[in-house]
């Protein structure tokens, strides 16, 4: 009995890497990245401009051609940097991006949910084109900026895994087509 259970136990790993491997070899496929930030100074504030480059899998385009929404954060952070102590938040900020595809009208909708703008697109490809230029959007005011300080900003892109329904969840936090958050971008910043 306790052989046959061993058997059962290799088969179902065997079972487990035959699913994943096919993914696996095509990993870098999948992905957020940012290509380009940057913070520059319009009027009284500092605005954010940058460009992402979203490439999904074949998972997350099968999900929403069928109605699953896929929803993505845009994190900002900016710290003062302290020689003698950790590094002081100023700022974390989310601009969150919510895709979701309306077979009735065979459109993709791309709603910027910070700012409550919503753009409708025929194809999958002009929708991420929307998302992935994100162009002065208001940060923080120069005042909150001092002239002899050293600051660090970094930008990420976060895919949220918890807003898929339920049963997609494990499947998104073990299938590499589902890893589509980028790493943090970082520059220094001076007044």
């Amino acid at each position: 009995m306790p052989a046959s259970l061993n058997d059962k136990f290799r088969l179902l790993i065997c079972l487990f890497y035959l699913l994943l491997w096919p993914v696996s070899v095509h990993a870098d496929e999948f992905s957020a990245s940012i290509k380009k930030a940057e913070l520059t100074l319009w009027e009284k504030s500092y605005v954010l401009s940058a460009d992402i480059d979203y490439q999904l899998g074949d998972r997350a385009k099968d999900a929403l051609q069928n109605g699953i929404p896929l929803f993505w954060t845009v994190l900002v952070k900016v710290q003062q940097h302290r020689d003698y102590l950790w590094n002081k938040k100023l700022l974390d900020k989310e601009i969150r991006y919510r895709i979701q595809y309306h077979a009735l009208l065979n459109m993709y909708r791309v709603r910027n949910e910070s700012s409550d703008t919503v753009d409708n697109f025929s194809t999958l490809s002009s929708a991420l084109n929307a998302m992935s230029t994100i162009r002065n959007i208001p940060i923080m005011d120069k005042a909150d900026i001092a002239s002899d300080t050293d600051y660090r900003v970094g930008v990420k892109v976060r895919f949220e895994r918890d807003a898929l329904p339920l049963p997609l969840r494990p499947v998104a936090y073990i299938n590499p087509q589902w890893y589509l958050s980028s790493d943090w971008y970082l520059w220094s910043l001076k007044k």
